[in-house]
């Protein structure tokens, strides 16, 4: 047996915390080795045992023996004792080898890693030295040592000592070395995932850091797809084959249990994994939790485990109600289950078209007959599926979402192994009831479709296929629907230490195996989940049903469109048109619209119902002409709410190529429609020609929306507000008015919605700035949280802009303009990303490009941003002809509409002063309130009020972090005499502080006109530092001085 229990010798000294960092144990280790004594550190694979071991023996005060055994070589009696001392030894005689090795290593430390590959000789003379030699083994958990072998260990032994788990801000610290450039959530998820364990956190840091997708490989919009899945490099194989090398030693029912805990993703209740928690929980390969309160439990999972009654005693009884989710012996039937020998699914047909559920009978015991194993006879032993003669196993994937593949082109959302914590594209809570006609066809060839409603019949030829209303109740044996709700059981949880060693058992499972699970688990868990896993074990028609059930207690938009959009992509079953429709308006609410268009589009036409859908997500994602066709044909006689959703659709299309005409239709609909999306769309058209009392309009609009249950109206009004707020120049207000839509997004699981107003609130804060000083790195952070999930492509624009903003005004030009230059297009945004890319530049000491010519419309605030930057290129390039004033404000929307940009504007045309539009930027922008100032010292011909206005920049530029501004402020300053540099001690070969600063600037690869610019001086100025650091130091070359500089300040 791999883990027999001892004498009871504790893991942990007295009072000891559950905590206890590594370095205690290697302390506790060395005070228990002061006198001749064997101490034994366990731990799972890649817990640090190697490393505490090497820690040991590098504090350990005299000579050191090292040696270990060899999974290879594991049969080589006395290997890893002849390898510690570096001589053969008598391995027939185990009395006359301890004393061999004893009589070599006297006063010393005999140090073994690696004992459960040690040969049974080495284990008994490891035990017979610790009465006179100090002696530290390393002991991997699960092993395969004989129960009186471990028994032995223990008996001898001064400290049976388990080597802890990583913490987390330890965890999260070795992942940051390891990978530096992660973000804060890709580091969260990879400490999550190797469950501190430092081998698992090293691999998956290194994995992610060089093998994430680039934003613009994401797709246009993938908020409701499965995680990208990323293909494994080398080593994190090699990490998950010595995983799997170390699961190969457990027992069947241990394997089975974290293979389904792998595939779960979850923690679940005891009698739901079986007989091998007791074995998993003795390896430390598992923890115990807490079972949230009122959290849904697996149907029978309050059911105690009962026999197998094809490998008990005769007469077993069988268990109650759907039994075990692993039977006691941990075997499963690969073959297929009573469900799928159902004579409709032989004959092509689906169960459902003669009234059955989904999933009737389907593997309502997985359970072998007597001695068949996963994929070898089981001889007593704890040999694995898919392990060789050499007991390794022979196909170790890391990651098996792909085995999902049916479920992920579903688009579903699956918590699966591999698939690391995901962030569902779902939206606001739906209080509309869902249509009665809901339902999956059956499968097959689909019928005609006559322009009729969902309910149509089938054509005599083909069989009829009757619409799947959500089902209350289930064949016996998988439950019911009142079970998936049940309250969990009272008491305490079952969670994988680590949930990359369980994604690693689940991958281990042969395909059969493999589904035979998930249909096992499906019968398990509520019908949310097991609609996932059915959909992985390919039953389609039961993961349809079993969606469409869970589908009525949806608590939010999101869940409906997720099992919605499930039920439709399945390839193995045939939707109704109600169903299509459904999902439409439910993927519309959840900020969805591709996934809207595309199912509408699936299977033909489906009425005036869904032509409009269609029609309003056309409209979302930007094709005008698409929206307009697809709405045009709905008659005048259609029902009223849809004649008000083409109305809409229209009115909202016309707006963007006749906003004069729009304003007129929208008057001949009144300021206040009855139907919500109508009104929306009116205080849309309100808003784009800033009607007064436009801001009520949209905020009443929503309100009303919220109101009606039409949570697509809610939440475009609310985002055209910040829009236009924003584009105003209002940007605290803009600001607010996004983390408070995007909280109520939050609270209803409404992540695509609430992905664009936290991007949209990024993007405020850091054009506005912070005079009081506040770090502008928490927007960089933030914005680099956003950018590492899946988003919508509107999102990461706006998060991508903000921080290329605040990098660029930081000094951190080249960062910023690869940025701007891997973003992916996104047209509502492109004018936005256009004025950041023109800003660096022009901060970058490159005005030509930042005066390039563009004609892209663009909002008020940004285009009078474009036009200042043009001024200030064209000022920098020494260009000299300005625009006529009255030609100026003729042309110029933005100067009619903003008093800061008409200030700006005018003050660089020479008809007004830079001095008043400082003020008037004061609390709207504070980087433009120091160009401003800037300007106006540059421009001031009194040197005593040039000088009071740079001052005036360089204290709000350093206030605000503007490192570029506060360089150009303090070169002007020079020239009125007016010096900030602080000079270090000169001696021989040291370098000043500036030769420090230049250095180290060089060291990160910036030319000599960015440190110029950082730091506020020439480029002349940079290039005699540079000289003077490379002669100081002896270097040739700059790069060269820029390294050696590097090793100093270290």
């Amino acid at each position: 047996m791999p883990h027999a229990p001892g004498t009871g010798v504790a893991d942990r000294a007295a009072g000891e915390p559950a905590d206890a960092a590594p370095d205690d144990v290697v302390a506790r280790a060395s005070a228990l080795l002061a006198r001749p004594g064997l101490v034994v550190l366990t731990g799972a694979p890649g817990a640090g045992r190697s490393t505490a071991l090497r820690d040991l023996a590098a504090a350990f005060r005299g000579p050191v023996f090292a040696g270990g055994g060899l999974s290879m070589l594991q049969d080589v009696p006395a290997l890893a004792l002849s390898r510690a001392v570096r001589v053969r030894l008598p391995a027939h005689d185990t009395a006359l080898l301890a004393e061999a090795v004893r009589s070599r290593v006297r006063s010393g430390l005999l140090v073994v890693d690696d004992l459960q590959w040690a040969d049974p000789a080495t284990v008994a003379a490891v035990a017979a030295l610790a009465a006179h030699t100090r002696v530290a083994v390393a002991l991997r958990t699960p092993h395969r040592l004989p129960a009186e072998s471990v028994a032995a260990l223990r008996a001898a032994s001064a400290g049976w000592l388990a080597v802890p788990p990583l913490s987390v801000s330890a965890a999260t610290d070795l992942a940051r070395r390891v990978a530096p450039a992660l973000g804060d959530a890709a580091l969260a998820e990879v400490v999550r995932r190797a469950g501190g364990v430092p081998l698992a956190v090293t691999a998956l840091a290194r994995h992610a850091a060089a093998g994430r997708p680039a934003a613009a490989d994401r797709g246009a919009e993938v908020t409701g797809a499965l995680p990208v899945v990323v293909p494994a490099t080398p080593e994190v194989d090699q990490v998950a084959y010595a995983v799997a090398e170390a699961l190969a030693d457990l027992t069947r029912p241990a394997r089975t249990a974290m293979a389904a805990l792998g595939l779960l993703g979850r923690p679940a209740c005891p009698t739901v994994l079986g007989a091998g928690v007791a074995e998993l929980r003795e390896a430390g390969l598992v923890i115990t939790v807490s079972a949230p309160a009122g959290a849904p439990s697996e149907p029978g999972a309050s059911a105690p485990i009962e026999g197998n009654p094809d490998s008990g005693a005769a007469g077993a009884p069988a268990p109650p109600g759907p039994g075990p989710a692993v039977p006691a012996d941990g075997s499963l039937d690969p073959g297929r289950s009573t469900g799928d020998t159902d004579p409709a699914l032989s004959s092509g047909r689906s169960p459902l078209t003669d009234g059955e559920s989904p999933d009737s009978g389907g593997s309502a015991e997985v359970i072998a007959p007597a001695g068949q194993s996963l994929a070898l006879p089981d001889d007593g032993r704890s040999d694995p599926a898919g392990v060789n003669a050499a007991g390794v196993p022979a196909v170790v994937p890391t990651d098996i979402s792909a085995d999902l593949d049916r479920s992920s082109r579903a688009a579903t959302v699956s918590t699966v192994a591999g698939a690391g914590a995901v962030v569902t594209a779902d939206s606001l809570r739906d209080s509309q009831p869902i249509p009665p006609a809901i339902g999956v066809a059956g499968a097959g060839d689909r019928r005609p479709d006559d322009g009729g409603s969902a309910g149509s019949a089938a054509p005599v030829s083909e069989p009829a296929v009757p619409d799947l209303v959500a089902p209350t109740e289930r064949s016996p044996g998988n439950g019911t629907a009142a079970d998936a709700v049940a309250p969990e059981v009272e008491g305490e949880l079952v969670a994988p230490a680590s949930p990359y060693v369980a994604e690693v058992a689940a991958g281990m499972l042969d395909p059969a195996s493999r589904v035979a699970l998930h249909r096992r688990l499906a019968e398990l868990t509520p019908d949310r989940e097991a609609a996932r896993h059915l959909a992985a074990a390919g039953d389609d028609a039961g993961a349809a049903a079993r969606a469409l059930a869970a589908v009525a207690r949806a608590g939010t938009a999101g869940e409906r469109a997720e099992l919605l959009l499930l039920a439709c992509d399945l390839p193995g079953v045939r939707p109704t048109d109600a169903t299509r429709t459904a999902a439409a308006a439910a993927a519309l609410a959840a900020g969805r619209p591709r996934d809207a268009v595309r199912v509408l589009a699936s299977g033909g036409p489906v009425g005036v119902d869904a032509a409009v859908l269609r029609a309003e997500a056309l409209l979302q994602i930007g094709d005008l002409a698409g929206a307009r066709a697809a709405a045009a044909p709905v008659p005048d006689d259609a029902p009223a709410s849809v004649r008000a959703a083409r109305d809409r659709v229209l009115l909202l299309a016309r707006l963007a190529t006749d906003p004069a005409g729009a304003l007129d239709v929208a008057a001949g609909h009144g300021a206040t429609p009855e139907h919500a999306g109508l009104r929306a769309a009116v205080a849309a058209v309100r808003a784009a020609g800033r009607v007064p009392g436009w801001e009520y309009g949209l905020a009443s609009a929503a309100e009303a929306a919220a109101a009606a249950g039409d949570l697509l109206s809610t939440r475009w009004s609310a985002w055209l507000l910040v829009e236009t707020l924003a584009a105003d120049g209002r940007l605290a207000e803009a600001a607010t008015t996004a983390q408070r839509a995007a909280a109520a997004c939050a609270s209803d699981l409404a992540y695509s919605w609430q992905a664009r107003f936290l991007a949209a609130a990024l993007w405020c804060e850091a054009l506005r700035g912070d005079p009081a000083g506040t770090p502008a790195d928490d927007v960089v952070r933030r914005a680099a949280d956003l950018n590492d999930r899946t988003v919508p492509t509107l999102a990461r624009a706006y998060a991508v802009a903000a921080a290329s903003l605040v990098e660029a005004d930081g000094g951190l030009l080249a960062p910023a303009r690869a940025r701007l230059a891997a973003a992916a297009p996104a047209p509502a945004a492109a004018a936005l990303l256009d004025w950041v890319g023109r800003e660096a530049a022009w901060l970058d000491g490159q005005p030509d490009r930042a005066a390039a010519p563009d004609g892209t419309a663009a909002p008020p605030l940004v285009d009078g941003l474009r036009r200042i930057t043009a001024r200030w290129a064209a000022y920098d390039a020494g260009v000299v002809d300005e625009p006529d004033p009255a030609e100026l404000d003729a042309t110029d929307r933005a100067s009619a509409g903003l008093p800061a940009v008409r200030e700006t504007l005018a003050a660089w045309s020479g008809t007004g002063g830079f001095d008043l539009a400082a003020e008037a930027w004061h609390d709207l922008v504070v980087r433009e309130e120091v160009r401003c100032l800037l300007a106006a010292g540059l421009h001031e011909t009194d040197p005593e009020r040039a000088v009071a206005a740079l001052l005036a920049a360089e204290s709000l530029a350093e206030s605000a972090g503007l490192v570029v501004l506060l360089g150009r402020a303090r070169r002007a300053l020079r020239r009125h005499a007016v010096r900030r540099e602080t000079r270090g001690p000169r001696a021989g070969s040291d370098l000043t502080d500036r030769e420090r600063d230049v250095l180290r600037l060089v060291a990160r690869g910036e030319p000599s006109r960015r440190v110029a610019g950082q730091l506020g001086i020439s480029a002349e100025t940079v290039e005699t530092h540079i000289r003077a650091g490379m002669r100081k130091l002896g270097a040739r070359t700059r790069t060269a001085a820029a390294a050696m500089a590097l090793e100093q300040l270290r």
